[in-house]
């Protein structure tokens, strides 16, 4: 075994007092599940400093329960959103455009057809997808997609009903669009939440490419935000930046790069989010109203040619700092909160799914700071897309492979 490096050893002191902070008493924390080195022993891309001891390479933690990870379809083709419905089966969406309903015990639909055109090139296509909270009474779905206008492609959101006979959504409407399109096809964000109070969130990205990179600072874009709407698709009332002249109105936060996950915090009603960086600085980061998360003017990553981003600084006053970040990446997609006493020591974890990293982080969060990492399914060399939680406490992930997974106590 490799010896570690003096970057990995100079955080085992910090992360070791971080986990003797914990609370004894919580199956949660790193202290009462075994407390060892970081999960990450390979170099960084780059020598930043974190801001805050604990920021990344946290103590590692292991779950002592037995738990298993089971294939229960390899069927989906490119699959990008999984959610619950009320009776237990999965809606999920695959790039090229249809949807599919997935039983727990893996049978999987006819596609689900009638949806608006996707681009399905790049990183495009079909995306997230949301069942509304009334969904067993009104048959309402909202998903987001990349879709392909004149001037370009942009990321749209869309509501329709599921159909009596589950074959096609009816009366499918794009409610939003987040402008100015762009001709690329990377970087579309693409998750959608219901809130707590009944309004959409939505992640959108800021388009990759050095001529749109900007925008994610621009309070009059679209690109690289995470958004606030009503189910119709007007801007939330409460917003931020509603009454700022030259802001658009439906913005909640700025200065994101591709927001690829979302999820509310089950405790304390927070959004979360996942956000890829370029080589090094992928971002777990708390989603506060109005403020400005720092892409590109900081990060804690490089250019994918090794260059320096920008100035090369990782703080500046009135920019917000990531609560956690990677470097090397994983490429977080996907999220959620764990709020099932199914598994009683993941309560309120969050789970995320990693594409270049092939496995589901699992991250222990204490007063808004992670105390604690795992990486679970690494062995399955699975592209993990997204994860949710089913309504019998098991996770279930999906794969770029067309793999679904529940994954629950033995």
């Amino acid at each position: 075994m490799s010896s570690l490096s003096p970057y990995v050893l100079a955080y085992l002191t910090v992360s070791a007092l971080t986990a003797c902070g914990q609370n004894a008493a919580n199956q949660q924390t790193a202290s009462t599940s075994g407390a060892t080195a970081p999960v990450e022993t390979n170099a960084p891309n780059s020598t930043y400093k974190p801001a805050f001891a604990g920021q990344t390479r946290i103590t590692s933690v292991k779950t002592t329960t037995p738990y298993e990870g089971k294939v229960m379809t390899e069927a989906l083709k490119s699959p990008w959103g999984i959610t619950s419905l009320p009776d237990g089966r999965l809606l999920i969406t695959e790039r090229e455009g249809t949807m599919r309903l997935v039983t727990p015990a893996g049978q999987v639909s006819i596609p689900i057809t009638g949806l608006p055109t996707v681009n399905s090139s790049g990183q495009g296509g079909l995306l997230g997808v949301r069942v509304d909270p009334d969904f067993a009474t009104n048959r309402l779905v909202y998903w987001v997609f990349s879709e392909p206008r004149p001037d370009g492609n942009l990321t749209a959101v869309a509501k329709g009903k599921l159909s009596a006979d589950e074959t096609k959504i009816e009366n499918p409407t794009v409610i939003y669009r987040a402008t100015p399109a762009y001709k690329g096809t990377l970087h579309y964000g693409g998750r959608v939440l219901v809130g707590q109070d009944g309004n959409l969130i939505i992640s959108t990205g800021e388009r990759s490419d050095l001529v749109t990179r900007p925008q994610a600072q621009s309070l009059n874009s679209g690109l690289g935000k995470v958004i606030r709407i009503t189910k119709d698709g007007q801007p939330a009332s409460g917003n931020p930046f509603a009454n700022q002249a030259g802001a658009r109105p439906e913005l909640y936060s700025y200065g994101h790069r591709n927001v690829q996950g979302l999820a509310v915090n089950p405790v304390t009603g927070d959004i979360w989010e996942s956000e890829f960086g370029p080589r090094g600085g992928d971002e777990i980061n708390r989603i506060q109203p109005g403020k400005n998360y720092g892409w590109p003017t900081i990060t804690y990553g490089i250019e994918y040619s090794g260059q320096k981003v920008g100035q090369a600084i990782q703080q500046k006053e009135g920019l917000e700092q990531p609560v956690y970040y990677w470097d090397p990446v994983v490429s977080p997609s996907g999220m959620t909160f764990y709020n099932s006493d199914a598994m009683p020591e993941w309560k309120n974890n969050l789970f995320v799914g990693a594409l270049s990293g092939m496995h589901i982080v699992r991250l222990v969060i204490e007063n808004n700071k992670v105390v604690g990492e795992e990486r679970l399914m690494s062995g399955e060399q699975q592209r993990f897309r997204d994860v949710t939680q089913g309504n019998d406490g098991a996770l279930y992930a999906i794969t770029d492979q067309g793999r679904l997974y529940r994954i629950a106590k033995k």
